[in-house]
């Protein structure tokens, strides 16, 4: 029996120059072909590389007539002899560049339509077009490899976690709904009419049963999901690295993570990462960086310009302080082919209104004094700021005037980050770091009433326990986020383990005790059988390719991404489904007046 196709005996990135006088078949698409008549050129691609075959001129007729076939993305296989090319014609680009296969045979294997963009690391095909045709945009040599690190990294995290005692486990993707933070995706129970399932938002609840089950060191490849609005770059569905232990404590969490790391970046990336990674208060951070997963690859920070701004004649400046808000600043450096113009300045002013700056003031540095902006209301007092800022000639002194303190450092940190990225100003390589003490509760203006920062299940730090109720506004968590390059990674806590302490969390969340034994009475029940103090953290797997992969955006490490309207343009999903389906659910569409 004749077999159905010639099936490969090595892949496109395999062929060496010791391979010199092999017969092989190899398997793949037409990435390239320079047809020149009688002698043709193709590049075959596969997963692992590129293997340039010829059709000689002295082939036969027929293998002639298959060759001039052949178009972009044809399946084929080849049957040829491996030879070495000519010095001179050596591709040092290509693994495989030292060798070609001339063809003896070649068979189509599947022929292929009219391309809708072309197949290229950089493309400029429009992102919804990228993934109506994702099937074809994952054969992008740039895809697959970022996929291929995907891969690296998630067997290295598994490795870790084996050699450590960790047990993997899956906890249920159907689960009951506890509509806190984000909202749910609701599954209809057709067995029982009215009722729903939930798809986790996170293992969150289920991994502390596990550490009131005996089970101390867990981890899981967790895929989670949040009903949210389409905005930015956020996804409906994401995996993290989700990791619990017991009889632990702050320090022991972050000593994990930062093995953790320090493993994966060597045997992933061959990075030797720092043994220890800095800490910073969430305070500091809002006031140094203004905002609390601060980029750290390049050196701007914000300073408080009270000191000098007091004795100003610039009403928004001695009003602001005098009600008791703040005035920070920050000392935009002299670069190099960068002019700090009006319009640039207008631009910089527009990052920092939409986080709440009513203006941004500014004041340049030239001369060895100020002058433009502001500089007029500080007359008199131009030595005195520009030795408060450290300001030098060429530098451009920006400032923020707020009532609120934390809309002030957001708005100074939009600046700083726009002045990273526009002076070219951020370095090269990974700068992790932990922000820790950040405040237990925030206050929901809109609901009146306060609501966990987090989530309602961290610890709060001890010295806080006798003042939760009276001053929740003050209570630092047992929390710790860990930041890379600007971006959250993970984020974590200490739990809350005492049955007592978890209501009275849920009180000051506006949760009483009979709302929290509906919603949450599986954990607080659990809770009554010895559950041991735990605690963990969970990194963001998207996130972590996305950043080492170098790329602005987490779809370019997802397989099939939503796109940003929360849809997907390849299955048209989502969609609408027939009645018959509808009525066994006990479900109605009703549309909205």
């Amino acid at each position: 029996m004749e077999e159905a196709f010639m099936q490969r005996t090595m892949t496109c990135g395999q062929l060496r120059a010791s391979d010199e006088g092999k017969t092989v078949v190899l398997n793949g698409w037409v990435h390239r072909d320079r047809n020149h008549g009688v002698l043709h050129f193709i590049n075959l691609r596969d997963r692992y590389g590129i293997t340039q075959v010829v059709v000689d001129e002295d082939s036969d007729k027929e293998l002639q007539d298959i060759a001039s076939q052949l178009k972009l993305e044809y399946c084929i296989a080849v049957k040829g002899i491996v030879r070495r090319r000519p010095d001179d014609m050596i591709n040092a680009e290509m693994s495989t560049g030292e060798v070609e296969l001339k063809a003896e045979k070649i068979e189509i294997l599947s022929q292929c339509a009219t391309l809708p963009f072309m197949i290229e690391d950089e493309t400029n095909a429009k992102e919804d077009l990228r993934l109506k045709y994702r099937f074809l945009d994952l054969r992008s040599n740039g895809m697959q490899e970022r996929i291929k690190l995907r891969h690296e990294i998630i067997k290295a995290i598994r490795e870790y976690f084996y050699k450590t005692d960790f047990y993997e486990i899956e906890t249920p993707t159907l689960i009951r709904s506890t509509p806190e933070g984000a909202r749910d995706f609701l599954v209809p129970s057709r067995i029982y009419p009215g009722k729903f399932f939930a798809l986790p938002q996170s293992p969150q609840l289920y991994k502390q049963l596990l550490m009131v089950s005996g089970f101390d060191k867990y981890f899981q490849i967790a895929r989670c999901y949040r009903d949210e609005d389409p905005r930015g770059d956020r996804q409906l569905e994401f995996t993290q690295l989700d990791i619990e232990m017991s009889f632990v404590k702050r320090d022991d969490v972050l000593a994990l993570m930062e093995d953790m790391f320090g493993s994966i970046f060597k045997s992933v990336l061959n990075v030797d990462l720092p043994a220890h990674f800095r800490r910073i208060t969430y305070h500091d951070a809002m006031n140094t960086y203004g905002c609390d997963k601060p980029d750290l690859r390049f050196g701007i920070e914000i300073h408080d310009a009270s000191s000098f701004a007091k004795d100003s004649t610039f009403n928004a400046f001695t009003e602001t302080l005098a009600n008791g808000g703040y005035v920070k600043y920050l000392v935009a450096p002299k670069t190099e082919g960068h002019e700090y113009t009006r319009k640039y300045l207008s631009e910089l002013e527009d990052a920092a209104k939409i986080y709440g700056a009513h203006g941004l003031a500014w004041m340049k540095v030239e001369n060895d004094t100020i002058s433009g902006g502001v500089s007029k209301f500080f007359s008199g007092k131009e030595s005195e700021v520009i030795s408060a800022t450290g300001a030098k000639n060429g530098d451009v002194i920006l400032l923020v005037a707020h009532q609120d303190w934390k809309k002030c450092c957001n708005s100074m940190g939009a600046v700083r980050s726009r002045l990273g990225s526009d002076l070219k100003l951020i370095k090269d390589g990974y700068e992790f770091c932990w922000i820790i003490d950040f405040p237990l509760f925030e206050y929901n203006e809109d609901e009146g009433h306060w609501e966990a920062a987090h989530h309602m299940f961290s610890m709060p730090q001890v010295e806080y326990l006798d003042s939760l109720e009276s001053d929740p506004g003050s209570v630092k968590g047992d929390l710790y986020d860990l930041v890379l390059n600007g971006y959250e990674l993970a984020s974590g806590s200490i739990r809350i383990h005492d049955i007592e302490l978890q209501k009275r969390i849920f009180r000051i969340c506006n949760i009483p005790d009979e709302m929290a034994a509906e919603r949450f009475g599986f954990l607080l029940d659990a809770f009554k059988f010895s559950p041991p103090p735990h605690g963990g953290i969970a990194p963001g797997i998207d996130r972590l390719c996305m950043i080492v992969s170098k790329q602005s955006s987490i779809k370019e490490v997802i397989v099939f991404p939503k796109n940003t309207a929360a849809m997907s343009p390849m299955d048209d999903s989502p969609s609408f489904v027939e009645q018959k389906q509808l009525d066994e659910l006990h479900l109605a569409i009703v549309e909205k007046k």
